[in-house]
């Protein structure tokens, strides 16, 4: 078991989403995606960055603060995240419902919706302690 958002966490989401995740299945995206959590269990913030180039992940970064910029910023609580990476909760759904603000074009990502939920299935599969 892997505590979530640790460097060993990042190391298990990035090898589950390049093994799982083709170039097809994304629709050879090029984009990249910064999860911003707010109030963690250590009162810190810290983000969660996953970028993909023609549909292959390229980069899966976690750490304290903003993190890098991205063509989408995804800000919200820790336990709201923690829920989507349960799959307890759709990020969708979430979006919608304001427990996510988003800054990126929002047409995008509702287009893009769909891939996100395929990469949260993923990371879902992956026993952490939270």
């Amino acid at each position: 078991m892997v505590k979530y958002l640790s460097e060993d966490w990042r190391k298990e989401v990035e090898a589950r989403l390049s093994a799982q995740l083709t170039p097809e299945k994304m629709n050879n995206l090029t984009s990249s995606m910064n999860n911003l959590y707010l109030n963690c269990p250590d009162g810190k913030s810290r983000y969660f960055f996953v970028g993909f180039v023609d549909g292959k992940v390229d980069s899966v970064q976690v750490g304290e603060g903003e993190g890098p910029k991205a063509e989408f910023l995804i800000s919200g609580e820790y336990e709201t995240f923690a829920k989507i990476s349960r799959a307890e909760l759709g990020a969708q759904k979430a979006l919608m419902g304001g427990l996510l603000k988003l800054k990126g074009n929002m047409v995008k990502a509702l287009k893009l919706a769909s891939l996100v939920d395929r990469l949260n299935k993923i990371i879902a599969t992956i026993e952490t302690e939270y």
